[in-house]
C-alpha cells in the first residue's frame, strides 16, 4: 500500500495478517556517493549523531525509551541509502514511530559532535586492522574512480577531523528533506493509522530535495596493492560490469552470482573452496543507480594468489563463453526463493526487500510476485545477460604481504 503526504514524504507498506509482530524503517536516499570531497563521511557520521537525541532526550534516554517497548532496533549506512529501523510488537507502533521519527531530527549538539568524531575516528582504525573491509573499499575506489559511488561510507581520518557541525547541519537540511525519505512497514499494523502517525511527527517536514545525479560509471580498470606484511592471508576483491538495479537483468545477475559464486555449491565454491585452494571465494551482485558490479571475492595464502586468480577467469571466461546448465538454473532458483521465502517469515525481512524495491525501482512487490519473476528466468535470460554484461575482472585490490600480483594486470 503506498500513501504519499503532502510535503512528498512516502508510506510504503506490506501488512501481513498473520505477523505477530512489526518492522518499521525511515529510508532516507542518501549516502556516500551524495556527498561532496568536504563532506566525505557525513552521511555515516550523522547517522551516529541520529542517536544523540533532540531537545530533552539525551542519548541514554532516547536508547532507554527503545528498551522500555522492548525494540529491537539500530541504523545502517550505504553508498546509497541511510535506514533507521524498529521491529516491536504492535502495540507500540506509536512510540516507536515516534522515536524513530525524531532520530532523523536531532540536534546535532556540538558537545556530542566532537565526542561522537573521536567515535568514528576510532571506527575507522578499527576497520584498518580488518582484511574484508579494507580489499571491499579499496576495490570501490579503484573501480569507481572518479565516480560518486567510489567515494568510501566512512570517509578518511582527515575528512572526518576536517568536517564541522555546521557542514553537517547543512548536509542534513539539503539530504533530509520529506522527498527524500520513506517510511517502510510490514507486518501487524493498520495503514490507515501509520499515515496519520506519519502525519503527525513528519508532517511538519520541509520538502527538500531527494534527486541524485546518476551517471554511468566509466571503471579504469586498475590494480591497487596494499602491502600489509603483518596479514598472513592475502585478500583479493575485483570489480566488473553488471546490470543497474532498474534493469531487466538483475534477477538473472543474481541468479548467475548463485551459480557462479555462491559460498557453497558453486562453481567457485567446487573449483577452489573444496579441493582446499582457498579460504574463500565468491562471486556477488551488487546493485546500485545507474551502476552495477560483478564483486568477486578471494582469501587465500599468499603465494598461491597469483595461481587462484588465473584459475577464477578461467570459470569465468567459461561460463562467458558456454553459459550454464538447466539444472544449475533450477538449484540457484531454489537457494534464492528458499531465502526470500524464509527471511520474509519475519517482519524484517519483509522490510528490507519492500523496502530495496520502492527506493531502487519504485514499485510494490508481494513475495509472491517477486517469486514467479524468479521462476520465469530461463537460460535463454542468464545467457542475455552475459551477452550484455560478462563476468569480468576490470579492476583489482589485494591487501596482504604481497607486494604485486602479475595476473590482475593481465585481465
Amino acid at each position: 500500500m503506498l500513501t504519499t503526504l503532502a510535503n512528498g514524504l512516502t508510506i510504503v507498506t506490506e501488512p501481513q495478517p498473520a505477523a505477530l509482530s512489526v518492522a518499521i524503517g525511515f529510508f532516507v536516499r542518501t549516502g556516500a556517493r551524495d556527498e561532496s570531497d568536504e563532506v566525505w563521511g557525513v552521511s555515516h557520521f550523522l547517522e551516529h549523531m541520529a542517536f544523540k537525541g533532540r531537545g530533552e532526550l539525551d542519548a541514554d534516554t532516547l536508547n532507554r525509551r527503545f528498551d522500555e517497548i522492548g525494540a529491537s532496533y539500530n541504523a545502517s549506512t550505504s553508498e546509497e541509502v541511510t535506514n533507521y529501523y524498529a521491529a516491536v510488537l504492535p502495540e507500540y507502533v506509536p512510540q516507536a514511530i515516534d522515536l524513530l521519527a525524531g532520530l532523523l531530527r536531532p540536534d546535532l549538539r556540538p558537545d556530542d559532535f566532537d565526542l561522537e568524531k573521536q567515535v568514528i575516528l576510532e571506527e575507522i582504525g578499527m576497520y584498518d586492522d580488518s582484511p574484508g573491509f579494507l580489499v571491499y573499499e579499496r576495490m570501490m575506489t579503484t573501480h569507481f574512480a572518479g565516480h560518486p559511488l567510489g567515494r568510501t561510507v566512512l570517509g578518511s581520518a582527515a575528512s572526518i577531523i576536517d568536517l564541522s557541525r555546521e557542514q553537517m547541519a547543512a548536509y542534513h537540511e539539503r539530504r533530509y528533506g520529506a522527498s527524500a525519505v520513506s517510511l517502510i512497514a510490514a507486518g501487524a499494523f493498520d495503514h490507515d493509522e501509520l499515515v496519520a502517525l506519519a502525519e503527525q511527527h513528519c508532517g511538519d517536514w520541509q520538502p527538500g530535495d531527494g534527486s541524485r545525479q546518476v551517471s554511468s560509471p566509466q571503471p579504469p580498470g586498475a590494480v591497487d596493492v596494499l602491502v600489509r606484511p603483518d596479514f598472513l592471508i592475502q585478500t583479493v576483491a575485483q570489480g566488473g560490469d553488471a546490470p543497474p538495479a532498474d534493469s531487466p537483468h538483475r534477477l538473472a545477475a543474481e541468479l548467475l552470482s548463485f551459480i557462479v559464486g555462491d559460498d557453497t555449491g558453486s562453481r567457485l565454491y567446487w573449483e577452489l573452496v573444496d579441493p582446499g585452494h582457498a579460504e574463500s571465494c565468491e562471486l556477488s551482485y551488487n546493485e546500485y543507480d545507474g551502476a552495477g558490479v560483478w564483486m568477486t571475492y578471494l582469501s587465500c595464502v599468499p603465494q598461491r594468489a597469483d595461481e587462484l586468480v588465473a584459475a577464477i577467469a578461467r570459470v569465468y571466461d567459461e561460463v562467458n563463453r558456454d553459459g550454464v546448465q538447466p539444472e544449475e538454473l533450477q538449484r540457484a532458483r531454489n537457494k534464492l526463493t528458499s531465502r526470500l521465502v524464509l527471511q520474509s517469515e519475519r517482519p524484517m525481512g519483509r522490510l528490507s526487500a519492500v523496502g530495496s524495491d520502492w527506493i531502487y525501482r519504485g514499485r510494490i512487490v508481494s513475495l509472491d510476485e517477486e517469486l514467479a519473476e524468479i521462476e520465469a528466468i530461463t537460460v535463454d535470460d542468464l545467457a542475455a545477460c552475459l551477452a550484455a554484461y560478462p563476468l569480468s575482472q576490470t579492476s583489482t585490490a589485494t591487501v596482504g604481504p604481497l607486494t604485486s600480483l602479475a595476473t590482475a594486470s593481465q585481465r
